[in-house]
């Protein structure tokens, strides 16, 4: 074991849960990271109460199905992921995706209707963390994750430490700002974001369409129920469509400069890919590496390495596990 290593309890069992902002994860996880049992589900979007609810009923499921299973053993604690930023004195979130949920008391809430011990961290700090223990991450200590989805985060580890900022936004790399001309949209979501998000390319692809530029997305779209989205760019461009090839290149340069810009400023070991983007196809990859490498600091680039999610989309339940085993571990 290495010097400093921590030495998770021998029984037990932990709990980790990804809030997203349309679907909630949930897993049972042992110390060694192997997951016993998961559940997921689409978010209760009725109220700011609703998705209490139902973290406290998957929590209270994976309890008794940890207490059925063979070789199980007690649940230690619960680590939350929430797609915001969580104000750790407090225990309060800020989740602009979940109606009502600014500046809500989810620790509170859910000390209500669960004894077990409770950890919070936004989906940022737990994706990298998931990778950096059970992922293409292992062993490293200057790791940061970057989730291109409907919006653009990143988790940041340096030296093995959480990265969090004065306020817990450190990591919100979807307001990097790539084009000196400012656009009113910009200040609500971020520059990087409106660029570069699955929410962007297929707006990119609307406001094409919108001008008359002919393809194939249109008709791809009104078979799938009409609406234009990320996949039906990709699909499109599989068929060699010119507008969706055209966007995805757009999209690729607007990644790799936000990328270069994190490895100029960090020097990570790592940058680890992942959300939606780069979950079901990885035809972004070659193009954002060979372009990170043209507008990166020429050393840091050369050192990097950056790599899809080994994880995958479960990458934030194994982050708020190891949350969850980090906030019970015991030391030599």
């Amino acid at each position: 074991m290495k010097r400093g290593a921590p030495r998770h309890r021998e029984s037990g069992l932990c709990i980790g849960v990804d809030v997203g902002g349309t679907k909630i994860s949930a897993a049972l996880f042992a110390g060694d990271g192997a997951m016993q049992a998961k559940r997921r589900f689409p978010i209760d979007r009725s109220g700011p109460q609703a998705p209490v609810a139902q973290i406290a009923a998957a929590i209270a499921e994976l309890v008794a199905v940890a207490g059925e299973s063979e070789g199980g053993g007690p649940v230690a604690a619960v680590g939350i992921a929430i797609p915001g930023v969580v104000f750790h004195g407090s225990g309060e979130v800020w989740a602009p995706n979940i109606a009502g949920w600014d500046h809500f008391p989810l620790a509170a809430r859910l000390a209500e209707r669960n004894s077990l011990p409770l950890v919070l961290d936004s989906d940022r700090a737990a994706y990298v963390l998931g990778e950096q223990w059970c992922g293409v991450a292992q062993g490293l200590r200057n790791v940061v994750f970057v989730a291109f989805g409907t919006g653009i985060g990143a988790g940041i580890l340096a030296d093995g430490r959480l990265v969090r900022g004065s306020g817990d936004i450190a990591g919100a790399v979807g307001w990097f700002a790539l084009d000196p001309r400012f656009k009113a949209e910009y200040g609500q979501r971020g520059c990087f974001e409106c660029e570069a998000s699955g929410t962007a390319v297929g707006l990119l692809a609307q406001r094409a369409l919108e001008e008359g530029r002919p393809s194939a997305i249109a008709a791809i779209a009104a078979s799938s129920g009409g609406e234009i989205t990320a996949e039906t760019v990709f699909r499109a461009a599989s068929g060699g469509d010119a507008l969706a090839e055209e966007i995805l290149d757009h999209v690729a340069e607007a990644m790799a400069m936000g990328i270069a810009n994190i490895v100029s400023i960090l020097n990570p070991e790592i940058v680890v890919l992942g959300g939606g983007l780069f979950q079901s196809d990885l035809r972004l990859l070659e193009p954002v590496r060979a372009r990170v490498a043209r507008w990166a600091q020429p050393l840091a680039a050369a050192a990097v390495r950056i790599e899809p999610s080994g994880l995958g989309e479960d990458a934030g339940l194994f982050g708020a596990a190891k949350l969850a085993w980090d906030s019970v571990r015991v030391w030599p």
